[in-house]
């Protein structure tokens, strides 16, 4: 992918054919951000499963699951529409079909107006109203307060529209149960608070694609010694909101002992990032960050359906 993003257009005197454009379908599912939605969904499933002591009702796991797909690919697509000139400036997002002028603003739009309503009509058809209205709040607040507003305007920009973004799990929890749970908004305050360290990990070490890009990421505006202190003080109290689920009564010994072990771990990576920067450590960091929320709530489910058994 990054020898694609670097090779040059071909000129007139390079007899190099150029790279055949991808089929037009692949064009449409890369505008979707297939990894990003696919942890969203995932936190959403979380949500489902934890929001009844059995398993959910398949019929509605599979609508929800669906509709929450759709409106979130929804989301992705407009997001890459109107970043469509900021993302040809960054080498991370120069790929992608409407930086590289591969679809139009028409067809981008029409593609994520066509999702959203249809992932809107499956939550209020299949699962409930709540559900849908949720998930539509949830669009809104990504795609326009904060790819719009807020991303182009403030340093805090992650912050503050890292609501949106920890959104998934209450949609699960709605789409099973009708209502907003407390147990649901644990996990809401879990992501909210692991978007922060997470984004700005990657920012520390793609400070100049922002930079380049014209957005007032942390790094760029206040520098990167104080995004790494940033980062720690955020990982710090992500650590101790990982086991208010347990103190909340509704995990056991099992989560607790990932929570601590995979907190643990992020901590110290962020305090190393702090003493000792490397870009190689910032994208270790980050990386890391994906697995330490994805196996957090695998253990979460797991401390679930087992701690009955073994109680």
């Amino acid at each position: 992918m990054a020898a694609t993003i670097d090779t040059p257009r071909p000129t007139g005197g390079d007899r190099t054919p150029a790279r055949p454009l991808a089929p037009r379908w692949r064009q449409y599912y890369l505008l979707t951000k297939p990894r990003v939605v696919q942890l969203i969904v995932f936190c959403a499933l979380i949500g489902m499963l934890l929001a009844t002591p059995g398993l959910p009702p398949l019929p509605v796991v599979v609508a929800a699951t669906a509709g929450i797909w759709l409106v979130a690919a929804a989301a992705a697509a407009f997001n890459c529409l109107i970043e469509q000139h900021i993302d040809a400036r960054m080498a991370r997002t120069a790929w992608r079909p409407t930086a590289k002028g591969e679809l139009t603003r028409a067809q981008t739009l029409t593609f994520s107006a066509v999702l959203c309503a249809a992932g809107s009509a499956v939550l209020y058809l299949a699962v409930n109203p709540l559900t849908m209205w949720l998930t539509l709040a949830t669009f809104v607040g990504y795609a326009v307060v904060y790819t719009v507003v807020l991303k182009p305007l403030t340093p805090q920009n992650i912050v503050i529209g890292g609501a949106s973004g920890a959104m998934p799990p209450l949609l699960g929890w709605t789409a099973v149960r009708g209502e907003v749970g407390a147990e649901a908004l644990l996990l809401v305050l879990i992501i909210f608070l692991w978007t922060p360290p997470h984004f700005w990990a990657l920012a520390l070490y793609r400070t100049e694609d922002y930079r380049r890009a014209g957005l007032p990421m942390l790094p760029v505006t206040h520098g990167a010694e104080f995004t790494r202190l940033q980062v720690l003080l955020y990982t710090l109290v992500l650590f101790a909101a990982t086991l208010l689920p347990f103190v909340h009564g509704m995990s056991g010994w099992i989560y607790l002992a990932a929570a601590v072990v995979l907190g643990g771990w992020f901590v110290a990576l962020a305090w190393h990032l702090w003493r000792d920067y490397s870009d190689a450590l910032a994208r270790r960091t980050f990386r890391f960050s994906i697995w330490h929320l994805s196996l957090l709530f695998a253990a979460l489910l797991l401390d679930h359906y087992l701690m009955p058994w073994l109680a």
